[in-house]
């Protein structure tokens, strides 16, 4: 089982990024391997809508991309950390979606799975956002389930923290570290 952890987080060891180390601690523990990324400490440029790959389903920009696209391949799990910047999710965790513009024209043009279809990939997103304006996860959760339907990986679910703000705040909600461990440890387990 291998469970790769996205941090869209720009702030290193912020809530978001508390919450899915914690999750991944829970795999961990039921014997996942599991690979954090830092998307902020990564070069992606944004996706140029140039079509290249509408041809091949190959993004020809060059950058650390490269190195995400063969994660999401390996992946059995796949969760998304990001908290919630004007109602969205993080610019570098957007830049990475966008650019895998390449999977979907694999999928809707050419045709062709855009993942290794051997595997049944599951999806699970980690937010957190400093005011509880109602319905303010909204519209991340919109396009994190989106782009794990682009890319064929099943949504399991999200755990959404309102009213955390300053770095660290989460771990005065010890509530929410268990349920991040609980959840970690379920998505270790292997679906029947």
């Amino acid at each position: 089982m291998n469970v790769l952890g996205i941090s869209g987080s720009p702030r290193r060891d912020g809530n978001t990024e508390l919450l899915l180390a914690e999750l991944l601690r829970g795999a961990q523990s039921k014997g996942a391997e599991v690979q954090t990324i830092r998307l902020n400490t990564m070069k992606i440029t944004p996706c140029q809508h140039c079509d290249a790959c509408t041809e091949k389903g190959i993004c020809r920009i060059q950058d650390d991309m490269q190195k995400i696209y063969p994660l999401l391949e390996q992946a059995d799990v796949i969760v998304v950390a990001s908290p919630v910047q004007f109602a969205g999710p993080t610019a570098p965790l957007k830049a990475m979606i966008d650019r895998t513009q390449s999977l979907w024209a694999k999928k809707y043009i050419l045709k062709i799975p855009p993942l290794d279809p051997g595997k049944k990939r599951r999806g699970y997103f980690i937010s957190t956002a400093a005011t509880r304006i109602k319905g303010m996860f909204e519209p991340s959760l919109a396009i994190i389930k989106t782009w794990f339907r682009v890319i064929d990986v099943a949504y399991a679910g999200e755990l959404t923290y309102a009213g955390v703000d300053e770095k660290g705040a989460i771990l005065k909600r010890p509530e929410a570290m268990q349920q991040a461990f609980n959840a970690g440890q379920a998505l270790a387990t292997p679906e029947m």
